[in-house]
């Protein structure tokens, strides 16, 4: 087993992983800009190197400096996290050839399926039902109006190497698939250094459900079941839950057997998450996170596995811990993100200083935190504040434990999306199940539609 191990990365995944580590006796070594010096990932781990200043490519994304941080402080092995350079592949191959064990998958694999055409290609040759859409990267306008047309509209838009919504544009017609194709390829070579862009189907009311795997290195694949991450903005996340509500067993099943034939047909390795959409009792590919993603707290809740534990193990060349006949699934959780972001000016972000804060707890109750008072959410990096993570016997114990958890977080000196959760929490159509990733368009979230729903449901207890 490792003795040291780097945490390229901040905020609450660093603490999450650096917890892991105490707990199985391992040492940590944080890495941190100028802007994190005060940060409780320094704080808590056994070591700390400043990377760089406030930017994230001079720090964060710096690997020249964060391999020396590796070297100077004697690291065996280097935990990416969760964005930053966790699905870079180049960075995987670096580490390696430094001698610096990296827990992830194989930096082939993180190429192939980092690449989103490409990773349709390998799932259709495994037998993986993808969605419709072109072989590979589209050439030109000519070739994207042909296959367009044969496809049928609407279509989507996809950046080759994209992820998080950029480079992302629906076409309704041949005239918006001419100008979004250009706006794509703009934001894809700005986002991610890659202008290559692809078509595919555009599913008009589905759920976005992913299923979380974890392999090891000698051929064993399982899955922790699925989350439905359907509640999104802008193609953004926002609440996760397990297990999703709207599946049969037989749909179930066949999503589970397909995700984990999917990773063995690529000998997948690690933690990972293999992405469908859902619609009409008929599922499609549609990507894989080669990492730990942001909501794996909700798999770990259902199931009582420690993922990034499981991660290094793995990493460490031994056997996971548990076949997929030992895993067992308990109840319902959920997994809202509060944001230091106003969603009554269309979600602006809301960089100051936290003049005080109370996180929840309590029975089924798990925050994931780095923040504290007196802490500066930076304009620099994502304005998360907290996860908070509640487990129930069912999903209305789930949601009435979030509701109750919400209550009782109090977050003070910046602009936050706690009243935006507790909203659509209350909001009869979520709490019916009856949603899809279109769910939040059917609302104008501002201040006024907060306060509405807020007084719909005072007025729904006052009557009953």
């Amino acid at each position: 087993m490792f003795k040291k191990i780097l945490v390229a990365n901040r905020g609450e995944i660093a603490l999450r992983i650096m917890r892991a580590c105490h707990e199985m006796g391992i040492r940590t070594v944080a890495v941190h800009s100028e802007a994190d010096t005060e940060s409780l990932h320094v704080r808590f781990a056994d070591e700390a190197v400043c990377v760089g200043s406030n930017s994230p490519g001079d720090s964060y994304l710096n690997v020249d400096r964060i391999i020396s941080a590796a070297e100077i402080t004697g690291a065996d092995a280097l935990h990416p996290g969760y964005g930053f350079l966790a699905e870079n592949a180049e960075f995987a191959e670096v580490c390696e050839s430094c001698d610096l064990t990296w827990i992830g998958p194989a930096p082939e694999t993180i190429s192939r399926m980092g690449n989103k055409s490409l990773a349709k290609e390998t799932m259709r040759d495994a037998g993986i039902p993808v969605i419709p859409g072109s072989e590979g990267a589209v050439a030109d306008e000519e070739t994207a109006l042909e296959i367009a047309g044969k496809m049928g509209y609407p279509v989507m838009i996809k950046a080759s190497s994209g992820g998080g919504g950029k480079g992302m544009r629906i076409a309704r017609d041949a005239g918006e698939l001419t100008g979004n194709l250009l706006i794509a390829r703009a934001e894809a070579e700005t986002s991610f250094g890659d202008p290559t862009v692809y078509l595919e189907k555009y599913l008009p009311n589905p759920r976005h459900i992913e299923v979380q795997l974890i392999g090891d290195t000698h051929g064993n694949v399982v899955h922790l079941g699925e989350r439905d991450c359907s509640v999104q903005r802008r193609h953004q996340k926002l609440i996760e839950e397990s297990p999703c509500t709207s599946l049969s067993k037989k749909l179930r099943d066949a999503i589970h057997e397909t995700a984990v034939r999917g990773a063995q047909a690529m000998e997948y390795h690690s933690a990972g998450t293999m992405e469908f959409l859902v619609q009409n009792d008929e599922f499609y590919f549609m990507e894989m996170n080669t990492r730990i993603q942001v909501e794996h707290p909700v798999s770990e809740m259902v199931t009582g596995r420690d993922l990034i534990k499981e991660m290094i193990s793995v990493a460490a060349g031994e056997r996971l811990s548990f076949a997929q006949k030992q895993i067992r699934f308990t109840g319902h959780a959920i997994e809202c993100r509060v944001n230091a972001e106003d969603p009554a000016q269309s979600f602006m972000p809301s960089p100051g200083t936290i003049d005080f804060i109370h996180l929840p707890g309590g029975a089924g109750v798990r925050v994931d935190s780095h923040v504290y008072q007196g802490y500066k959410i930076s304009p620099y990096y994502d304005s998360m504040i907290a996860k908070v993570i509640c487990h129930g016997i069912d999903r209305e114990e789930a949601i009435n434990r979030m509701i109750r958890a919400l209550d009782e977080c109090v977050v003070d000196g910046v602009a936050n999306t706690i009243s935006f959760q507790r909203a659509i929490l209350a909001e009869p159509q979520f709490v019916s199940g009856a949603i899809s990733t279109r769910y939040l368009e059917s609302f104008d979230w501002n201040g006024e539609t907060l306060e509405r729903l807020a007084s719909a449901e005072e007025d729904q207890e006052a009557a009953g």
